[in-house]
């Protein structure tokens, strides 16, 4: 009888599936914006640091401003986003921690070839912009409360207008959704250059304006505050977040790239 039970329990101890595959994965839970998601380089960066570390990342893509919200909330363990001065804020008020820049690329203005409110012809972004108003042209806006969405009214803010009427369509969608309306109708759009790099073959849009240091356009990455939802798994977070700015996950970063060009200029540096 003992025998027996003996057997039992050793069976049932061998057939777990920790003992079967060793260690038990941990999984954290990464809110991204829908950038490097659409532009393929989580694609490209989680399997070589899930066989590095044998952590997996659950991503879920997201505008910044979702990803944010829902990270305050302790939705998830870290969040990889784009719009620095929200994210330092966040940090100051104590929904984040360990913050630290990861990367970079910036902002571009697309639209029609034809190009019928001249933003080629303008200066600087917010003279593009007014160019669009002023020609009544359609401009396609993500309307997503998105890292993008805040630049744009950022600029729109800084050329004295206020978007609205007829010429102006909040879609409410991330970055690749919101470019294929404004290819199919013709209008202009606000887009990050990975997610247009990666998607350019399937648009009948051109890039009319860049180059403006205010379509600086800066990566962060940030783990959830431990204090304020300690269900969070702020270990494995922080092996993500410094493996990242690492020189691993730096060279990873830059070495993607989508038909030969560089999607993002890795930048990690020391502090936020």
């Amino acid at each position: 009888m003992k025998r027996t039970l003996y057997l039992t329990c050793l069976l049932a101890l061998l057939l777990r599936p920790e003992a079967v595959s060793g260690a038990e994965t941990v999984t954290i839970k990464c809110l991204s914006t829908t950038s490097t998601e659409n532009s393929g380089l989580t694609d490209h960066l989680l399997p070589i640091f899930e066989k590095k570390t044998g952590i997996k990342v659950l991503l879920i893509a997201r505008g910044t401003g979702a990803a944010l919200e829902a990270g305050k909330r302790g939705d998830a363990d870290v969040v990889l986003v784009h719009a620095k001065s929200a994210e330092l804020k966040l940090v100051e008020e104590g929904y984040f921690t360990d913050r630290r820049d990861v990367m970079y690329n910036d902002f571009i203005i697309l639209g029609p070839k034809a190009d019928p409110a001249g933003v080629q012809k303008a200066e600087t972004a917010k003279e593009a912009f007014r160019k669009i108003s002023e020609a009544g042209s359609l401009f396609i806006s993500r309307g997503d409360n998105s890292g993008t969405h805040k630049k744009e009214l950022s600029i729109w803010k800084a050329a004295g207008i206020r978007p609205e009427g007829d010429g102006y369509m909040e879609v409410g969608q991330g970055m690749s959704k919101a470019m294929r309306i404004a290819s199919e109708k013709g209008a202009y759009v606000l887009a990050d250059r990975g997610t247009w790099l990666s998607r350019k073959d399937t648009m009948h849009l051109s890039v009319l304006f860049e180059g403006d240091p205010e379509l600086f356009n800066q990566y962060g990455v940030m783990a959830v505050n431990p204090e304020k939802h300690p269900h969070v798994k702020y270990s494995e977070t922080m092996t993500f977040i410094n493996w990242l700015v690492s020189e691993e996950g730096q060279r990873a970063i830059g070495e993607f790239k989508v038909g030969g060009r560089q999607l993002f200029i890795p930048d990690a540096k020391a502090g936020m």
